[in-house]
């Protein structure tokens, strides 16, 4: 009878459990004040991580749209030098023609053994091309007589040299629009963090309304887990470009 009557405290004693009180201890470690006080902490972190995510969103729709604008009015002035490489490509063929007129007309002179009107032809041809001949007729004139050719616009590369202001132009407004696109792909990934961490706080504001300690646990984990993919998401985003100088602070630019 002595042994069954030892008591609860022996027994502990003599197995080397930890008494009561321990247990109680170890079972309170996370009480509900304390389980306020993380969710408030993750309550504030999470506010402050949204409201970096949205500023850099905004950022990068405001770059976006400077990209696109940008990139119409570059496209406009490579239309309008396309245009105009047309017309002085138009122009010195227009030219060449007629100096090919005058040519004929000197040979003629030639033939005829009239030097009066050689004289006066070649003079005439002379300021025809003094007032006529741009830069590049008159760079593919030297190539053809450089090559015995007979055309200056055989000239390898001769269309091109009208079209080379057109052509850089075109393929800036195509760089700014490629980074526009860009800008616009991050800005929608930053939103997205912001709608995590939005649900993070609808997660964290549950929590706080439930009185089943496990329940709240589980929802407070959730949260956490959310919270977490979204800041190592948010950090893989690049920031916009020139962030990290201090004159892309400069308001009065």
């Amino acid at each position: 009878m002595a042994k069954k009557e030892t008591t609860k405290r022996e027994i502990i004693g003599r197995s080397g459990a930890p008494p009561d009180n321990e247990l109680r201890g170890r079972k309170e470690l996370l009480t509900a004040k304390r389980l306020e006080t993380v969710i408030a902490i993750l309550l504030g972190i999470t506010t402050l991580f949204s409201a970096w995510a949205s500023w850099i969103g905004h950022l990068h729709g405001g770059i976006q749209s400077i990209n696109f604008t940008e990139s119409n009015n570059m496209a406009s002035r490579g239309t309008a030098e396309y245009n105009l490489g047309m017309q002085a490509y138009l122009a010195d063929y227009m030219t060449w023609n007629t100096l090919m007129d005058y040519y004929d007309d000197l040979e003629e002179a030639k033939a005829g053994g009239d030097q009066t009107k050689i004289n006066k032809l070649s003079d005439k041809i002379e300021r025809f091309k003094k007032q006529n001949i741009s830069d590049i007729l008159a760079e593919g004139l030297r190539w053809m007589d450089e090559n015995n050719e007979d055309n200056p616009f055989e000239m390898p590369g001769m269309a091109e040299k009208y079209f080379e202001s057109a052509q850089e132009n075109l393929d800036q407004s195509h760089e700014l629009l490629e980074e526009g696109k860009q800008d616009n792909k991050k800005g929608d990934s930053y939103l997205l963090v912001t709608v995590i961490y939005s649900l993070t706080l609808f997660l964290l504001g549950i929590v706080g309304t439930l009185k089943d300690m496990p329940n709240r646990i589980m929802l407070l984990s959730i949260a956490a887990a959310c919270l977490v993919f979204a800041f190592i998401y948010m950090c893989i985003i690049p920031l916009p470009t020139d962030f990290g100088n201090m004159n892309f602070f400069e308001f009065n630019k």
